[in-house]
């Protein structure tokens, strides 16, 4: 029995910097997951990452990552993503400097 299809956003990263980002419905990039299309039909969605993956001069990688809609727009329901919205974990800058404890 195929798996049912959960939510969705698409995620990549920025080709020149390296940082994640979400593919947004005006068809740009964002920092900010909160940001992304939110992805609930499977069709949709499989439309949207070859219209992303299109944009190889811009980001590389570019995926299907779950999510859950939360009060500000996507959330991660997965620790990978959670983590990746957090920005590169090698030493504290940019966003790891903006949620350092």
């Amino acid at each position: 029995m195929p798996r049912q299809f959960t939510p969705k956003v698409i995620t990549a990263n920025r080709l020149l910097e390296g940082d994640a980002v979400w593919f947004t419905t005006q068809d740009t990039w964002s920092g900010n997951i909160h940001d992304a299309e939110f992805l609930t039909d499977e069709a949709h969605a499989d439309l949207r990452l070859l219209e992303a993956q299109a944009q190889a001069h811009v980001i590389a990688g570019a995926y299907l990552a779950d999510a859950k809609q939360g009060d500000n727009g996507p959330e991660p329901t997965h620790f990978r993503e959670a983590f990746r919205t957090r920005g590169p974990s090698n030493y504290p800058h940019g966003k790891q400097e903006q949620n350092h404890v």
